[in-house]
């Protein structure tokens, strides 16, 4: 289903590529209408009726909460080649997306794709601010480990920051400083991470670490930013003035929808759609917000969940669009994410 848009540039986002995007959208929902129960059921719940021709905001969504309470897939038990995971504790309930191997090289095939675009075709020496997957529970394959192993596919000689106990090990920092300080590397990590391992506890070392050549990406954990006062302007200018990273790139996804994430765009700080993305933000009514300074819910959509029902998802993310067009040149839609609804939870379907 996605090969025709992985011919193209991932961010031309022109008139046909958008309204092959919507049908697309429009030919999922039917799929997942006709092969998942649980969805069918909601849909006819709240009777819905797929029309031939649709605007991307009439589209039914569900609460990104449901995937907790229910399992959705929308295809056969036995085809089920791996179950991502949320992350969170031992006493809430996580999310549970269910993968054929279709649907998992999709993810791999489109996250590349993304990445690919702002990184170049080589890839490049990578640091890792964590623990080396294979030391997590394997049982677990939550968004944590799934995030590590996408991202990983960009680097190679992965060097984990983090030993087995969760420190530092210092010795191998250095070793992979001395060997690729002086040429272009990744470092790749949650945002949380970043701050508390790289910023607080490295520059305490009073120790010359050597970033200057890195390329710096990192996505989620800003709940705990937010708590701590920190946002995204002030990470960045602690990322300049204590370790001397100036190429950042910040991105925006779930383990919903793994592999199609919004990429920040480096001019105006606003997140970017692609040919594979979509959102629409929504009022306290859930009516549909039009561009401009007023927050509201962000819906995501995505043309890569196949053996799911999650390529319409209305999250519990505060967003807002952005005025005009980028000096980039970028034509698509833009976005910054501001935080969590205070409302725990968020009922489903487009015309609640």
């Amino acid at each position: 289903m996605i090969k025709k848009f992985l011919e193209k540039n991932p961010f031309n986002l022109n008139i046909n590529q958008k309204k092959k995007f919507l049908q697309t959208l429009i030919q999922l929902t039917k799929f997942h209408k006709k092969n998942c129960k649980n969805y069918s059921y909601i849909l006819k719940n709240f009777s819905f009726k797929i029309k031939k021709k649709m605007r991307v905001e009439e589209l039914p969504f569900l609460p990104s909460s449901l995937f907790k309470e229910i399992e959705l897939y929308s295809i056969k038990k036995k085809n089920i080649f791996k179950t991502l995971k949320s992350s969170g504790t031992s006493s809430q309930n996580v999310s549970q997306i269910f993968l054929d191997k279709e649907n998992a090289k999709a993810q791999t095939m489109v996250l590349s794709k993304l990445f690919k675009s702002v990184l170049g075709e080589k890839r490049l020496p990578m640091l890792i601010i964590d623990e080396n997957p294979s030391n997590m529970n394997k049982k677990l394959f939550n968004a944590k480990m799934a995030a590590i192993l996408g991202f990983s596919i960009f680097g190679y000689d992965h060097t984990y920051l983090l030993n087995q106990d969760g420190r530092i090990d210092y010795k191998k920092l250095n070793l992979f400083l001395d060997k690729y300080s002086n040429k272009k590397f990744i470092i790749f990590g949650f945002t949380s991470n970043i701050y508390q391992l790289l910023i607080n506890k490295l520059i305490k070392k009073k120790i010359n670490f050597n970033f200057k050549n890195s390329i710096l990406i990192h996505g989620g954990g800003w709940k705990k930013m937010e708590d701590i006062k920190i946002n995204n302007d002030k990470f960045k200018n602690l990322l300049l003035k204590k370790l001397g990273i100036k190429n950042v790139i910040n991105y925006y996804g779930m383990v919903e929808q793994a592999g199609s994430i919004f990429l920040e765009c480096n001019t105006c700080q606003f997140f970017k759609t692609s040919i594979f993305s979509d959102v629409v933000i929504r009022d306290e009514k859930l009516k549909k917000i039009s561009e401009g300074k007023k927050k509201g819910l962000l819906q995501v959509l995505s043309i890569l969940p196949t053996s799911y029902p999650g390529h319409s998802i209305l999250t519990e993310d505060i967003g807002q669009y952005s005025k005009g067009r980028c000096q980039c040149g970028f034509e698509g839609k833009r976005f910054l994410v501001l935080g969590r609804s205070k409302k725990s939870e968020i009922r489903g379907c487009s015309d609640v």
